[in-house]
């Protein structure tokens, strides 16, 4: 008879034991698949939740376009309208007559030097009149010569890059009064000057304006008399487009005059700009045909036609 082995109590059956490090690294694991179980589903909601654009923006963005500044095309101010807005003896009247060149003075005196920047650029914008800067555009000058004083007046109309550009040049000249109240310059002669400069009131015509008044006094004997220079600046403002003069010499500047030349050659530039006829320049004469060509009828063919 066989004998049956003694029956262990339940309590007593041997349990496998786990241990410590094993079971920590199971919940480890366990931990970890959680998280990653997160993460995908998290993502997949944010992927659902992106707008749909956003998936398909991969390209880098273009840079943007700088828009390249516009031109008119047609010019504010045409060579026959230039010379058509000048100024000629008539309007000034008998005392004056066309330039026989440019006077010793010029170069004598304006070609001055002096250390003070802004009246150095004073006396070489006067020598170059250049004050307003170089024209952007059509430009006429012209020259007269007064016969008592022997003063010298020039006269410019000329289109600029803007009325901001022509502002900003009037509103440097509006400093030099105080900047340049009175310096010193040295002559071609090395000779000392002393210079004074003044604000002149002009006309109330066109858009903007600035007037000044500049007088160089030396002691030395220049071209058999004192040298006493007195000499005027006006420029007036139309639109992108100026006229500026200047007007003086040894003898003096008639402030009359100054102010004569800017309230009428304002005025005939904008006669001349809208098309009206200029004093010298026929009604029936197209106003870009430039004042110099004549529509007078030959005295020879007027008189066969009278006969």
């Amino acid at each position: 008879m066989t004998r049956r082995p003694p029956r262990v109590p339940a309590s007593h059956v041997f349990a496998p034991r786990v241990l410590p490090s094993r079971r920590r690294a199971s919940r480890a694991l366990a931990s970890a698949a959680l998280t990653a179980g997160v993460l995908v589903t998290l993502s997949a909601c944010s992927l659902l939740e992106r707008p749909e654009t956003a998936k398909f923006d991969v390209s880098p963005a273009s840079p943007t376009p700088t828009a390249s500044p516009t031109t008119s095309a047609t010019p504010s101010l045409t060579d026959a309208q230039a010379r058509d807005a000048l100024l000629g003896p008539a309007e000034l009247g008998e005392r004056w007559s066309a330039t026989q060149g440019g006077a010793t003075w010029r170069d004598g005196l304006l070609k001055g030097r002096t250390d003070v920047a802004d009246c150095q650029r004073l006396l070489d914008g006067l020598y170059a009149e250049d004050l307003l800067g170089k024209p952007k555009g059509a430009g006429a000058v012209v020259g007269l010569d007064q016969s008592d004083t022997e003063a010298q007046l020039r006269y410019q109309v000329a289109a600029y890059g803007g009325p901001a550009e022509v502002d900003a040049k009037m509103a440097w000249l509006r400093t030099l009064p105080e900047k340049c109240a009175e310096f010193t310059a040295t002559d071609v002669r090395g000779e000392r000057q002393t210079v004074r400069v003044v604000p002149a009131a002009l006309p109330g015509v066109g858009d903007a304006r600035e007037g000044l008044r500049m007088t160089m006094s030396g002691e030395g004997d220049l071209y058999g008399e004192t040298p006493t220079l007195t000499l005027d600046f006006a420029a007036v403002r139309v639109g992108d487009r100026a006229v500026s003069l200047t007007n003086g010499g040894l003898g003096g500047a008639e402030e009359d005059f100054t102010n004569q030349a800017v309230q009428l050659g304002t005025q005939r530039l904008q006669n001349v700009l809208a098309g009206r006829p200029t004093p010298n320049q026929p009604a029936n004469r197209p106003a870009d045909q430039p004042a110099d060509q004549s529509t007078d009828v030959p005295a020879d063919q007027q008189s066969a036609e009278e006969g």
